[in-house]
């Protein structure tokens, strides 16, 4: 059985055929970080992520192109048969590792932070990793060393001109004796927190932002619970958006209460394990009222002047236990503040909605004012992610389109009295197509960056891409399909455009063929110069692993290929950081006539013997992905 591999994935890559159309020229971009992330050659650097771990995403820019990413999921390390050293597969990935979560063991971060910039003296845009409440490097972690295992989860969001990082981190584990009854164990672990925000400045100098509500009183006993933050961007005067807890809620209130009144553990062990995720999206017992707030930095950026919390777009009831939340996401240099909040549409309490916002401060009295971005009732939800100095702000909504519930883009000018408008995307020049869209991103120039949906399955997951759209010409474009032919893996021979090949051996002997694929999948940031991060999948291949976890090592020391029921080795995608670069070009007519690098399935004649691809990661965004809860 032939798999049509390649001619998949290039639909993947180029969206919808005919994507590219109209007059407006776009920018040619190049992939700057990924040179080497096909090598083969001993000490070759994956570039996209830190050395380490699996996957790699590429979160914020700034104007010195100073760029913030995460790096999630360490990788198993198996030792080799002659027990001289470690292997660290660096092509390639295993089922994604599970983290389980519980107090009867250690407990194992899986996110970590890292910077990377284009005048790095080692190599431009090399990720570096970048410690945040004392985490240390994953590539260094040994089992026998407990102080290199990193209990901290940590993650950067944004980053200013001054270098000013923004995040959130948990705290560093805990441990109390053990008195139950398992044999052997010696303690219980917890956290004093889980999610906190913080400011790094330039200098390295960390400065958490904790919250008013850090501890809980029942009768007479004060249980910490740690509290809630996050910072999610912050501006060129230090201005730090994120959103607080300000008080549990009354389900949150009644569990605590039964770990005071309880005998089964010690009070902070029953406070933690209502506090561990109980699903994927990272969701808990312990839940907040959560508000949007402010923190003014200092001139060095090394404390916290102020701290405002910003208004609901709702007044509750006092008997009203319901949770209602409100979020700051974006800031400008006015410090005029995007989000979203929950409100009663039109001021109809029968007309609850979760819905796009802004607030602006008054210089007199120093509150801040809140602002609803009107949506009709067919778009029942909403949020805005940034707003740019020209009050342009970018958000998405939720509505059904064609059957099925879909976010679609739209950008709103807070200066004017015009509606929110939803731009046609490349599918549509005459109405909303049904592609889901979000984006994430807009600089001052009115170029907006996110993620679109490129196929219109209605009854499967569909693949996304990076997007570019620009606010002045209505030029709406698949990344993917403004990149040169290098950097989407291909190579010229004979005035032909042709993938370039990898060439893969494993411990049993057998050689992997097949074709370098790149696909940016999401675009997170762009900065004045046009510079943008985001995510990229690269495909590697896939090895075999063991009942235990650990890799399965052939005779020669090289891990052995994972296969398909046929005996074919897998290959799968894997998601990295990247950075794209303009290269001082426009993508003219004349320039994608020629360098039409779509390859129609040109494959080796032998490839159905090289294996299969796994479209899993295709399909994975949004890849928020880390525990940004409520967002």
């Amino acid at each position: 059985m032939k798999l049509k591999l390649d001619k998949a994935l290039s639909l993947v890559a180029v969206g919808v055929i005919g994507v590219l159309q109209g007059a407006n020229a776009a920018p040619i971009y190049e992939i700057k970080n990924l040179d080497e992330i096909y090598s083969q050659t001993d000490g070759a650097e994956l570039i996209g992520t830190l050395q380490g771990t699996r996957s790699g995403y590429g979160m914020a820019i700034n104007a010195n192109n100073e760029s913030l990413g995460v790096a999630k999921g360490k990788k198993y390390l198996s030792v080799s048969e002659d027990d001289d050293g470690v292997i660290d597969i660096e092509d390639g990935i295993a089922p994604e590792e599970r983290v389980v979560f519980s107090i009867n063991t250690p407990i194992k971060a899986n996110n970590f932070t890292f910077t990377a910039q284009d005048n790095d003296p080692s190599k431009p845009w090399l990720p570096v990793f970048d410690s945040v409440n004392g985490t240390t490097p994953p590539d260094e972690t040994d089992p026998e060393v407990p102080e290199t295992i990193n209990s901290v989860d940590a993650y950067y969001y944004g980053i200013n001109d001054t270098g000013v990082k923004v995040g959130s981190m948990t705290s560093e584990e805990q441990t109390e004796p053990y008195t139950g009854s398992t044999a052997d164990q010696e303690f219980w672990y917890y956290r004093e927190f889980e999610e906190r925000g913080f400011v790094k400045n330039a200098d390295g100098i960390e400065t958490p932002l904790i919250p008013a509500l850090t501890t809980y009183t029942k009768d007479d006993t004060t249980v910490n619970v740690g509290g809630y933050s996050v910072a999610a961007k912050v501006n060129a005067s230090g201005l730090v958006v994120g959103y607080v807890g300000t008080e549990l809620s009354q389900n949150a209130k009644d569990r605590i209460d039964g770990c005071v009144t309880g005998d089964t553990y010690p009070l902070d062990v029953c406070v933690q394990t209502l506090q561990f995720p109980y699903d994927q999206y990272g969701n808990n017992y312990v839940n907040y009222q959560v508000r949007g707030y402010v923190w003014q930095l200092t001139a060095d950026g090394t404390g916290v002047q102020t701290g405002t919390e910003l208004p609901l777009g709702l007044t509750p009831d006092s008997s009203d236990t319901r949770i209602f939340t409100a979020q700051g996401l974006g800031v400008n240099t006015a410090g005029i503040v995007a989000g979203r909040s929950h409100v009663y549409r039109r001021g109809d309490t029968d007309k609850l909605a979760y819905d796009a916002a802004y607030w602006t401060k008054n210089d007199a009295s120093g509150e801040y004012g809140y602002h609803w971005i009107d949506m009709i009732d067919d778009r029942y939800q909403s949020i805005a992610y940034d707003i740019n100095d020209n009050g342009i702000l970018v958000g998405s909504y939720k509505q059904f389109l064609q059957g099925y519930e879909r976010d679609k883009f739209f950008y709103f000018d807070i200066n004017g009295t015009e509606e929110i408008v939803t731009p046609y995307d490349f599918s549509s020049s005459t109405g909303i197509s049904d592609l889901s869209s979000k984006p994430k991103d807009i600089n001052n120039k009115g170029q907006v960056v996110g993620y679109i949906e490129t196929t219109h399955d209605k009854d499967k997951p569909r693949p996304k891409a990076g997007f570019l759209f620009d606010k002045e010409t209505d030029d709406f474009r698949n990344l993917n399909q403004l990149l040169t032919c290098e950097s989407k893996g291909f190579k010229k021979v004979d005035d032909k455009w042709i993938r370039r090949t990898v060439e893969v051996a494993d411990g049993s002997g057998k050689t992997l063929t097949y074709n370098e694929d790149l696909v940016v999948v999401e675009a997170n940031s762009i900065n004045e110069e046009g510079v943008i991060v985001g995510t990229v999948f690269v495909r590697k291949p896939q090895y075999k692993f063991d009942s235990d976890g650990n890799l399965v090592i052939g005779d020669n020391g090289l891990p052995i290929f994972e296969v398909n029921g046929y005996g074919d080795p897998l290959t799968s995608y894997l998601p990295r950081s990247v950075v794209l670069q303009t290269n001082g070009a426009d993508a003219t007519d004349e320039w994608l006539a020629a360098n039409n690098c779509v390859d129609n399935n040109e494959d080796p004649e032998d490839y159905e013997r090289k294996g299969a691809a796994s479209f899993a990661w295709l399909f994975a965004l949004p890849l928020l992905w880390f525990r940004r809860r409520n967002l």
